[in-house]
């Protein structure tokens, strides 16, 4: 594991100093631009039968469980990381468009990306039943909180747009991982497939996330109120994320959903009444060191699973197209969920585009798709998959701080406060 973790380390470093000195893109997307390109190259090497060892790159990234590492290593870190420092007030004032796309947003994509994707594969002669197609619609229907934030945080957006598509995305990786469980469940035969069994399932999973995570993160709140020591603080917020996340495993609810509450908690409450100007100033400096490092390992990991993927032409080619079901399903979503909320108050008229484009997806999708079973549509849906999770971080995420930008040219427009 220390060999594992140190050259992916080593990696990663080195291809965030080649992007940094020659291709200058936000550091995440340069890591994976050239991981890909790597994979390429030692794809085409492998191929050629040329310096057969170069293939062992793909061997040694077999040992590596992509969905164990992130969503029972690195994700409890990041989701913390980006929660701490999502304001906790502008959050409960967009708690209506938050909880819609939340919830409402993640079945309704579900379900226009289930039913395209079965008749889609159907056409191109390679049908997948309707339920596993559905699967693949929950797989790539949540936005990806690490994705978003990091992209967000060079985008320059306003601050109450910000909390919108990093709120919305913090929370409804709980819902759709809950809800990813109960299809597969279904599927695969493992579990019941009553609405009965699915809402209990939400019920523990959700709530149960939800009171845990307030249990810990307040536990540890009012463990700092009663200490001044940078050191000692910082121990404990990471003593939070690793105990916490290893807790909600034990009692299988969303950790998702636990470390959300927990960073909202000592990113708000905590930060305010329990932490000195400095201890607040070290804190932040670990966080954002932590968020970045497992970031950039994570994009790498992105970037190299390509070497993994079967490259059927007709799977690149149903990506391509799911890539724009899947943005269009976000739109639809989006924007019902916006009709809901002018009901109570005036929006901001480009809210729409901006929080369709602002959802991009990432690792945790190609987490899910990697973890579903073995069966004859799992290469083409693994493949999908990651077509869409590409597309989706060097469209999106390359164009969102231009398309903030354009929206919010003048000076003199309102942002979408509400």
């Amino acid at each position: 594991m220390f060999e594992t973790a140190s050259l992916l380390v080593v990696i990663s470093a080195l291809f965030a100093w080649i992007n940094d000195r020659f291709i200058r893109l936000p550091t995440t997307i340069g890591i994976m631009v050239i991981a890909m390109a790597f994979s390429v190259l030692l794809l085409a090497l492998g191929a050629a039968g040329t310096l057969d060892p170069l293939r062992l790159g793909a061997d040694w990234l077999t040992e590596i469980d992509f969905k164990r590492t992130l969503m029972d290593g690195m994700l409890a870190f990041l989701l913390f990381a980006g929660a701490l420092h999502v304001d906790l007030k502008r959050l409960v004032q967009s708690r209506l468009i938050i909880g819609l796309l939340a919830t409402a947003g993640v079945l309704i994509s579900t379900t226009l990306i289930g039913l395209a994707s079965y008749l889609l594969f159907q056409a191109i002669g390679q049908p997948v039943p309707f339920l596993y197609c559905l699967v693949f619609g929950v797989i790539v229907s949540p936005t990806d909180p690490v994705a978003v934030l990091g992209i967000l945080k060079t985008a320059g957006a306003p601050k109450s747009l910000e909390v919108k598509i990093a709120g919305e995305s913090l929370f409804n990786d709980g819902v759709a991982v809950v809800l990813f469980i109960a299809l597969l469940g279904i599927v695969t035969g493992a579990g019941e497939a009553s609405a009965g069994a699915i809402a209990q399932l939400f019920a523990i999973e959700v709530i149960g996330g939800v009171v845990l995570g307030a249990v810990t993160g307040g536990l540890c709140w009012l463990l700092l109120l009663r200490i001044d020591n940078y050191t000692v603080e910082i121990l404990l917020t990471l003593a939070l994320v690793m105990g916490g996340y290893s807790l909600a495993q034990k009692l299988h609810v969303s950790g998702v959903l636990a470390m959300v509450i927990a960073g909202l908690m000592i990113g708000n409450p905590g930060r305010d009444n329990a932490m000195s100007d400095k201890t607040q100033a070290h804190l932040d400096t670990f966080w954002e060191l932590i968020d970045e490092i497992l970031n950039a390992v994570l994009f790498l990991l992105i970037g190299l699973v390509m070497m993994l993927l079967p490259l059927d032409p007709m799977a690149l080619l149903a990506g391509l197209v799911l890539a724009l079901v899947t943005l269009a399903a976000r739109w639809i979503a989006v924007s019902l969920a916006t009709r809901v909320l002018r009901l109570k108050t005036a929006i901001h008229p480009k809210l729409v585009t901006l929080l369709t484009w602002g959802g991009l997806r990432g690792g945790i999708s190609v987490a899910l798709a990697l973890s579903l079973p073995e069966s004859p549509w799992r290469n083409l849906l693994v493949t999908a998959t990651y077509v869409i999770v590409v597309l989706s971080i060097l469209t999106q995420g390359l164009s969102i701080k231009g398309l903030i930008s354009a929206v919010f040219a003048d000076s003199q427009q309102s942002t979408p406060d509400r």
